[in-house]
């Protein structure tokens, strides 16, 4: 993989207004993604994953809701500065976005081959004939084998995953070179995830695309990212390569996330839990945001807010335990702790 940078954000912020309030639902978040490679966005819901990615296409809910600070580059230029008028041409072209659900996603008085004829023709120089042949082409690229007959389908008609995998035609269908993926299989079987997954994989490879895919399913992480970056209250809590994210998870937030998850070999009856639930921007916590949801808080967590370590070449974490130190086996230390 090469070391070319598609897009980086530089502490972007965005808060939502009120008569009363600003709530800040990211914030300073930072991180990277190369040519080629997927990046997923892990957290529960509510930790500010879809609203970061709306940030980077700028579709945050106006008027309320505003990017208040920080830099989002792509193509050596901030996405921040452009003009409306340019960020049309931006998305859907450059960057794509797979949405959460299909079907809000498609127009259900148009058919599919009308809605990709408009994409296509948008932003390339094609004729009507031309952008109907390559949607086809486009179709029949993710899986379709009656692509032709699909173009005349209503989205009504198709099953999740059909939607879906349109979806991911249209996105693909200007070659971008970032794709925004929302929780892309979400209500799908599994089965039909699968698929998905397979799909996603294999267009990112022959494509070079590069992807953020945002989830809270660390199974799909496992099978397509190569760097995740985990979500916490609007924060970014940890940042590190897959293998050391599944191996060596330095915030208990992570820790937490991994231990839910079933595992084959163990016995076990019931899977654990982290306690609570993730605070509402009106609500975050004075110090850490993870606090009241932490098995190892410390006094100083309940009045100051960590910063971000990178404790190892390009692992990051955000916790008051790895400010102290780590055991000498590279795990957190849980050895009692006192605030200084």
């Amino acid at each position: 993989m090469g070391q070319e940078t598609v897009i980086e954000l530089k502490d972007v912020t965005t808060s939502f207004f009120s008569r009363k309030q600003e709530l800040t639902v990211v914030d300073r978040v930072s991180f990277s993604v190369e040519k080629g490679e997927t990046v997923a966005i892990v957290g529960e819901s509510g930790s500010g994953k879809s609203m970061t990615s709306l940030s980077i296409m700028q579709l945050v809910p106006a008027p309320n809701g505003k990017i208040t600070n920080g830099e989002i580059i792509f193509n050596g230029e901030d996405l921040l500065k452009k003009s409306k008028k340019d960020m049309h041409k931006v998305r859907g072209n450059d960057i794509s976005m797979i949405f959460q659900e299909p079907m809000s996603s498609l127009n259900p008085v148009y058919t599919i081959g009308e809605q990709l004829r408009e994409q296509l023709m948008y932003h390339q120089p094609l004729s009507k004939r031309e952008a109907h042949e390559k949607g086809i082409e486009m179709l029949e690229i993710v899986g379709f084998a009656r692509a032709r007959e699909m173009m005349r389908e209503y989205p009504h008609r198709l099953s999740g995953g059909m939607r879906q995998r349109v979806m991911i035609a249209m996105a693909l269908s200007n070659n971008p070179k970032l794709l925004i993926a929302d929780e892309p299989t979400t209500a799908l079987d599994v089965t039909v995830q699968a698929q998905i997954l397979d799909l996603m994989r294999g267009l990112s490879k022959d494509y070079d695309s590069s992807i953020i895919l945002i989830t809270h399913d660390l199974g799909v992480v496992a099978e397509l990212a190569q760097r995740v970056v985990v979500m916490y209250g609007g924060q970014v809590v940890e940042e590190a390569k897959i293998d050391e994210i599944f191996d060596k998870p330095l915030h208990p937030y992570t820790e937490g996330l991994l231990n839910s998850m079933p595992k084959l070999n163990d016995e076990q009856t019931r899977l654990q839990s982290i306690p609570g639930s993730v605070p509402t921007p009106d609500n975050f916590p004075k110090g850490c945001r993870f606090v009241t949801r932490c098995p190892y808080a410390m006094q100083v967590c309940t009045e100051e807010q960590p910063t971000l370590l990178e404790k190892e070449t390009g692992h990051k974490v955000r916790c008051f335990l790895h400010e102290e130190g780590v055991g000498k086996d590279g795990n957190i230390d849980r050895r009692s702790k006192q605030t200084q």
